[in-house]
């Protein structure tokens, strides 16, 4: 079995095919495996093979399968290309037993069906064919992700990682954390926005945790391929406990309105908890809601508490949230806005544009949490504090080429980017920070004083209001209707989800 050398000769030696070709045919053989297994298992099934292109390598005579030895495996042998791939991953794949390794990580990778030699054999090959594996990588994690919007397990699209990651400004040496890393996109995102920077490979502490195994397994993989250092905690909930350690960036795709996130604790857990707890002094409370815990029927303010309180000092959070949890009036919503307000670890807030991602129809905003908004070196020349920017970039999206989807785009990510860095006083290399100006329907700074007199609404499509006008009260009263649709849903659904729990108790 050859070695990392025999690789580099293999691939300089065979004819060079243009990247494009490369993606198309990775992505046909990939439909062909998902004739024979599920379309989630066969993209696994790829990202697996660019796992092993990049760190199935040894030194000549070890005795153990490599990515050349794969690629050494000749055509029409029956069962043996399978047999091969499979004693690939279960060599340089991560065992559950290994002290230290992430759990599951082996035995989670998908087994090659019979008959799927062909495609197999053909996806060996033509990954061998090139060494720009980044964008097979960006396309495989694309196809996986619309593989699995219906399940609410999609992955944030690239120019949304690229919002939420400039807003949050990660710097060398930040640790950074997301607390349901899916694919692990906002941490790699973290590292291109800090290496592009620093033009070095970045000293950042990267951690991701993902309460879904298999995604954990992909968000791994990711990382190994792009050669970036991460650590992928084993599969858990996130809301479980407190983070143990503060963390200077938090990036987080939260789920909306997760339901049963905190279940009661069992009658033996409680009379075990009971056994344990002194016969005098109050129960321990929960640090991340000292005054008021979250309603166990949505986990959206649990989320927020959970992040705020994770942060450092001088940490910055940027996470997505639905609408509601903005405009609620809800007692316990509006207690929690009037909270992060009275602490001043609001920033900002963004609506952001309807249908912009795969998994829900739900419009949502952007919020940017810091804890230290004073002017400050290498943050901004403006004081911030006791003031929130709104920035309502509704309708700050493009068509994508040939469906009816949405995205940001990259200039309407830069736009948003430019008017919070001007609001900041925030430059950067060495040039003056641009003034920042309220534009009427676009954007507003206001001060806590006044929001707190509108029940402390964080809903930016409430301050930045486009000028009177019959385009805007048309536009409006669609919106609202829209809005009002969306909300009939979602509480069509929670009503449904309620009525199969009733009934199973029956």
């Amino acid at each position: 079995m050859s070695g990392t050398g025999a690789l580099r000769g293999r691939v300089q030696a065979e004819d060079p095919s243009s990247l494009d070709e490369v993606l198309v045919k990775v992505r046909r053989h990939r439909t062909h495996l998902s004739r024979l297994m599920s379309a989630p298992d066969a993209t696994r099934l790829v990202l697996g093979l660019l796992y092993l292109s990049r760190r199935a390598h040894a030194a000549p005579g070890a005795g153990v399968p490599t990515w050349s030895w794969l690629l050494d495996q000749p055509a029409g042998r029956g069962s043996a290309i399978r047999t091969a791939v499979g004693a690939c991953l279960a060599h340089w794949l991560p065992a559950t037993d290994v002290p230290g390794a992430d759990a599951g990580t082996r035995s989670l990778m998908p087994v090659p069906p019979p008959g799927s030699e062909g495609p197999l054999h053909a996806l060996v090959q033509v990954i061998g064919s090139t060494q720009r594996v980044g964008p097979l990588l960006d396309q495989c994690l694309r196809d996986l992700s619309a593989d699995q919007a219906e399940g609410s397990h999609y992955f944030t699209p690239v120019d949304m990682a690229r919002l939420m990651v400039g807003a949050a400004v990660p710097r060398d040496g930040h640790r950074v954390l997301d607390p349901v890393c899916g694919s692990g996109g906002l941490l790699v995102e973290s590292h291109r926005y800090v290496r592009d920077r620093v033009e070095l490979d970045p000293a950042l502490s990267l951690q991701g945790k993902e309460r879904h195994a298999h995604t954990s397994q992909v968000a791994r993989m990711n990382f190994a391929v792009r050669g970036i250092a991460a650590h992928v905690f084993p599969p858990g909930d996130s809301l479980a406990e407190p983070e143990p350690e503060p963390h200077d960036i938090i990036l987080a795709n939260l789920p909306f309105n997760q339901r049963d996130w905190a279940p009661e604790d069992k009658p033996e857990d409680k009379a075990e908890q009971s056994a344990r707890r002194p016969a005098a002094g109050p129960v321990p409370v929960d640090p991340r809601w000292p005054e008021e815990p979250p309603s166990r029927g949505s986990a959206d303010s649990a989320w927020i508490q959970h992040i705020a309180h994770a942060l450092a000092p001088a940490g910055r959070a940027a996470f997505l949230m639905a609408d509601r949890v903005a405009n609620s009036r809800q007692p316990i919503t509006r207690r929690l806005r009037e909270r992060l307000l009275r602490d001043d670890l609001v920033e900002c807030v963004i609506a952001l544009p309807p249908r912009v991602f795969g998994h829900t129809q739900a419009p949502a905003c952007l919020w940017v949490l810091n804890r230290d908004k004073s002017a400050r070196p290498d943050w901004g020349v403006v004081d911030r504090r006791r003031q929130v920017l709104f920035i309502n970039a509704r309708r700050a999206f493009e068509p994508v080429p040939g469906s009816r989807a949405r995205r940001l785009g990259d200039k309407n990510t830069a736009s948003i980017l430019s008017t919070l860095a001007a609001w900041r006083g925030l430059s950067e290399q060495g040039a003056a920070p641009t003034p920042y100006i309220d534009a009427a329907g676009w954007s507003r700074s206001c001060s806590t004083d006044e929001i707190s007199g509108r029940e402390y609404s964080l809903m930016p499509t409430s301050y930045a209001v486009e000028p009177p006008g019959p385009t805007r009260d048309t536009r409006s009263r669609i919106e609202r209707l829209k809005l009002e649709l969306v909300h009939q849903f979602e509480q069509m659904g929670q009503l449904e989800l309620q009525l199969l729990d009733a009934l199973e108790e029956i």
